[in-house]
């Protein structure tokens, strides 16, 4: 009889303190106070918030730390997504508002279905051109050429600042990592800074372009800052890119690689499967810029492009493998002959199924934890206090800052939602500050973060947060050169 008394008490005890952690953490819904009209809660100074927040920190404590636990990135984002959105869900549905707290959760699923899919098209497309031997044949051409590594650093940085305006700031950082990779080889302090400079590069050239990044179509679509205007922050994007490549260029030596000679055959197509990937950029451009539609719809457009020519590819492929053997064999070609002997057809699923999905699962975890943290009332509740109680500029400095840690497009998203009373240069200090501000974190951009899985173990989160400080420097520089340039605007 003792121990069953002994066992009730317990089970008593345990429930009291099940019904104490439960009043903790949603008790304070009764008090919460509402927005927008009813809308949504404010859960900001809740438990739910607090424990939302711990579990968002630990998270990415855990992302920071890949390196030394060797836990993939997406596993704690993805866990903690879950999370946030199961306690939003409960807190909504005691007090009947769940659908309200399901149109959020799919509102930012879309918005994560779009970047999924834009980014699962372009890998697919680097993949194919990988495949096919073009960067294998560029890698050729570079050492051919005569360039050094030091040069290779510059060309590649360079290219991703002229090629993201156009190209968005993802793609051309996936692009130029790949010839960097295959130009580095084991020169790991090489690929690490390169990727490091093709990363600032990439981000820079994006700020200063209605399409280079996602922060800048949505400044553009808000109507606040006209087309030609974002042209301004040409010069301090420059600027941005600049310093930290000089700084760090002269921590690569001018050695060659060592291939010097090495002769690399691309696979048929692979120059059309290139035409085919810029028409698919253009499409998914003029889809935003003439259509109106989301980007997405174009680069989709062109995935269905290169599976036609996939198809095409497999269907001529044993005419087109007779046709260059009896070539070879005409002019004696042996190392030519053994190359097309190893020769197999193309199949774009295979190229698909090679997507880094680390990457695509973590962006996952990334959009749908912000996503919750700014329906709970946080992003608000900070950018009221950085544009209430601060300076116009130290507030706009201090979002790139934020973009570093959490990702730029909910920030953004944020201050257009406040909608701060603030001058054209403002507005412009912004636009630059969230698009190379993620610059200082190796997952302070899509670029960065997507890098880090094309270049797993080489370019890590440690080995990038070791050049920050070279990075801010140029974050600083460029906003200097801003004020300075455009003062006429403010």
């Amino acid at each position: 009889m003792r121990t069953k008394h002994l066992v009730g008490g317990v089970q008593r005890t345990a429930g009291l303190a099940i019904a104490l952690l439960m009043t903790t953490l949603f008790a304070p819904m009764a008090w919460a106070s509402s927005g927008g009209g009813g809308e949504w809660l404010d859960l900001t100074h809740s438990g739910v918030g607090y424990v939302a927040l711990v579990i968002f920190v630990l998270a990415y404590t855990l992302v920071m730390l890949e390196e030394k636990l060797h836990l993939r990135k997406s596993k704690p984002v993805l866990v903690a997504a879950g999370i946030i959105w199961g306690m939003l869900g409960f807190v909504y549905s005691q007090n009947g508002m769940s659908d309200v707290a399901e149109m959020a959760f799919k509102h930012n699923l879309l918005e994560y279905a779009e970047l999924l899919l834009f980014l699962l098209v372009a890998m697919t497309y680097i993949n194919a051109m990988e495949e096919r031997s073009l960067f294998d044949a560029l890698r050729a051409w570079m050492v051919s050429r005569g360039f050094s590594l030091r040069q290779v650093f510059w060309l590649s940085g360079i290219l991703a600042f002229f090629i993201s305006p156009v190209a968005d700031n993802l793609t051309t950082a996936l692009l130029m990592c790949a010839v960097v990779m295959k130009v580095g080889g084991e020169n790991h302090r090489f690929i690490t800074l390169s990727c490091i400079n093709i990363v600032v590069a990439a981000n820079a050239g994006g700020a200063f372009s209605p399409f280079g990044d996602i922060t800048t179509l949505m400044v553009w679509q808000k109507g606040i800052v006209p087309f030609v205007e974002f042209f301004d922050l040409f010069v301090p994007s420059a600027v941005n890119f600049l310093v930290p490549a000089f700084i760090m260029s002269f921590f690569i030596g001018n050695e060659r690689p060592a291939a010097m000679s090495e002769r690399v055959y691309m696979r048929r197509g692979a120059k059309r499967i290139v035409g085919l990937f810029l028409l698919t950029i253009a499409s998914a451009v003029m889809a935003h810029s003439f259509l109106g539609m989301p980007p997405v719809l174009g680069m989709m457009t062109g995935l269905g492009l290169l599976q036609f020519f996939g198809y095409f590819l497999r269907k001529t492929f044993n005419h087109s493998v007779e046709k260059a053997k009896a070539l070879a064999e005409a002019r004696q070609d042996q190392e030519r002959l053994k190359y097309l002997g190893n020769v197999v057809p193309f199949d774009v699923f295979s190229r698909v199924a090679r997507a880094e999905w680390d990457t695509l699962l973590f962006f996952y975890g990334v959009v749908l934890c912000v996503g919750g943290l700014g329906f709970m009332g946080y992003l608000t509740l900070v950018s009221e206090a950085m544009y209430t109680h601060w300076d116009p500029t130290y507030a706009n400095i201090a979002v790139g800052v934020l973009s570093a840690i959490v990702d730029n497009i909910p920030v953004m998203f944020a201050v257009l939602t406040m909608n701060p009373d603030m001058a054209l240069g403002q507005w412009l200090l912004v636009t630059l500050t969230a698009g190379v501000g993620g610059s200082m974190l190796s997952i302070g951009s899509a670029a960065g973060v997507a890098l880090m899985g094309q270049a797993r173990g080489i370019y890590t989160f440690g080995a990038h947060l070791k050049w920050t400080p070279v990075i801010a420097l140029g974050y600083v520089a460029s906003i200097l050169v801003h004020l300075w340039i455009n003062s006429g605007t403010f």
